[in-house]
């Protein structure tokens, strides 16, 4: 086997590793693992696996860059959902690597929407692209992710964002209503504490009235009889969002709805922020793993209502190509898009 690329897309959930070999434009996969990241104690031993199970010399890597869920500092990444600590040096000295990238996983996923083909992507608002305009990813599912492309002499140059940590802005009554309950549990909160998979299920306990008077449920602890009939009994709590979002698509529970409802409208205004914020004339793309599969709701009106709701830029955001990233690889992809543009640098 001739040099490859190695890729990592590291999640709290799960973790995709992935060899390409390098191609214009796009690498190309070979072979792609996936993993249960807490099964690990770290990613050291998950590459290891996964090479010897291929029958690939560490030595055959000509770059290999790495995705990861959490702030990355001078090539150091602390997981936010998972007890690790991934570090560029160590892992090129432990593989001997000749190049190795750390990135944020939102900053992987910028990589990868700049070589996504039109069957990858469903569009939300066809807008009008800018070619010489930025672009931005807002993606929701075990956390909210979010990350710029700047365009710098019509190259997307990604850069990393922790704005999913960013304070939760409250529009509607409504909304004022679940911050007020959600401040109570929380003491502070932020977009994410209602935009992502764990952020539906503090939605679905609002409008279900299931938070009693103790500390914050979570997905790992929200105890069976505080679940409707729609949604429950759920063996892997882990599922719970995809249940709630399923009972209310389905019209089950009218509270599953307006959990929906409340969660698709939060999340279109946030594209709306960041939109804004890096003046996305170029596009926003919606990523994660909740965005595909809810698409018919994000269709239904109430995610573009929520992007347009930004007087006086109400026009301007009107013109922003919305799009729904569909290929589920894409960070993996992105990782592997930086790792080959790396392993030509000098």
């Amino acid at each position: 086997m001739s040099e490859m690329l190695l890729a990592g897309d590291i999640g709290g959930t799960k973790t995709l590793l992935g060899l390409f070999s390098a191609a214009p434009e796009r690498p190309t996969p070979v072979e792609i693992g996936e993993f249960i990241t807490l099964d690990y104690d770290g990613l050291e031993p998950m590459i290891r696996e996964f090479l010897r199970a291929r029958l690939v010399e560490p030595r055959r890597i000509e770059a290999a860059c790495f995705g990861v869920a959490g702030a990355v500092t001078e090539q150091v990444a602390r997981l936010t959902n998972v007890p690790w600590r991934v570090e560029g040096a160590a892992l090129a000295e432990a593989f001997a690597f000749r190049r190795t990238r750390v990135l944020n996983d939102l900053e992987a996923l910028a990589y990868g929407v700049t070589v996504l083909q039109p069957g990858e992507i469903a569009v939300l608002q066809r807008g009008v692209p800018v070619p010489g305009g930025n672009a931005a990813v807002i993606a929701a599912g075990t956390g909210l992710g979010e990350a710029l492309l700047h365009n710098v002499e019509g190259r997307f140059v990604p850069g990393a964002s922790e704005g999913g940590h960013a304070d939760f802005s409250a529009r509607t009554p409504r909304e004022l209503e679940m911050v007020r309950e959600l401040t109570r549990i929380f003491g502070r909160v932020s977009v994410e504490h209602v935009i992502s998979g764990p952020g539906l299920v503090n939605v679905y306990q609002f409008t279900h009235q299931s938070f009693g008077t103790g500390p914050a449920l979570t997905p790992s602890s929200v105890a069976p009889a505080r679940l409707c009939e729609a949604v429950g009994p759920v063996e892997d709590p882990q599922d719970l969002p995809a249940r709630i979002s399923l009972a209310a698509m389905e019209q089950r529970c009218p509270h599953c709805v307006e959990a929906l409802d409340l969660f698709v409208s939060a999340y279109g205004a946030e594209a709306g922020n960041i939109a804004l914020r890096t003046v996305a004339t170029a596009g926003v793309y919606v990523g994660g793993g909740i965005a595909p599969k809810i698409l018919p709701a994000l269709q239904e009106g109430a995610f573009l209502e929520a992007f347009r709701a930004k007087e006086p830029m109400a026009d301007l955001v009107a013109t922003i190509p919305v799009t729904v990233i569909l290929n589920s690889d894409t960070g993996l992809l992105g990782a592997a898009v930086h790792a080959q543009d790396i392993s030509t640098s000098d």
